[in-house]
């Protein structure tokens, strides 16, 4: 028997996503809680196999509630159920210990397959949250190696700094930070500040401050 608890913050859905999981026999709703925090109390009590946690709830949002479960009980999964499908999303969802991310127009017998995926250890995906996270992959392998210093001054200019404020902080003159954001533009392939900004985020290369 898979042992679940539901949280989200509308009781129907609750109670919808209850009725398709009952009609199988391997599957049992021990739980339900309306909020992120009301999820993990209950995660300490019942010790479940598996939640299905909606990803935004007013009491409490999905992923530090993901994060929190996945840390103090490993053995309990926790899988995303959410309208929600941006990438940023997934991305969150998934960094914090996501087992899988589905969306909730997922049909009843698709949903009970993905539960049982889940809880035997298995990673369960909607279409879309694969598709984001191998983009994510493959542009990560594609990025361009920016030296330390390309980084620091795209970092600076993503904060909205002029060339003379970067120069600045970095104690360089102005003229070698347009030569740093030049290499950066012509390494990232693109021609202006806001699309290297842009560019360089999308490949997770400025996501390190110790850099």
């Amino acid at each position: 028997m898979i042992r679940i608890v539901l949280a989200d913050d509308h009781p129907v859905v609750r109670e919808g996503i209850r009725g398709m999981l009952q009609a199988y026999d391997d599957i049992e709703v021990v739980g339900q809680a309306s909020s992120g925090p009301e999820a993990v109390s209950l995660v300490a009590a019942l010790a479940p196999d598996l939640v299905l946690m909606d990803l935004r709830m007013p009491g409490g949002d999905g992923v530090a509630a993901t994060r929190v479960i996945t840390e103090r009980h490993p053995s309990t999964r926790v899988v995303v159920l959410t309208t929600y499908e941006t990438d940023q999303d997934i991305l969150r969802a998934i960094e914090a210990g996501a087992a899988g991310y589905l969306l909730k127009d997922i049909a009843p017998a698709e949903l009970a397959r993905s539960v049982r995926a889940a809880a035997g250890g298995e990673t369960v995906l909607a279409t879309s949250a694969a598709t984001a996270l191998l983009g994510r992959v493959q542009g990560r392998q594609a990025a361009p190696e920016l030296s330390p210093q390309e980084v620091r001054v795209l970092r600076l200019a993503a904060d909205g700094r002029t060339n003379a404020a970067i120069g600045a902080v970095l104690f360089i003159g102005e003229a070698t930070v347009k030569t740093y954001l030049s290499r950066a533009y012509e390494k990232l392939g693109v021609s202006d500040r806001t699309s290297a900004v842009r560019r360089a985020l999308e490949l997770g290369l400025l996501d390190d401050p110790a850099e």
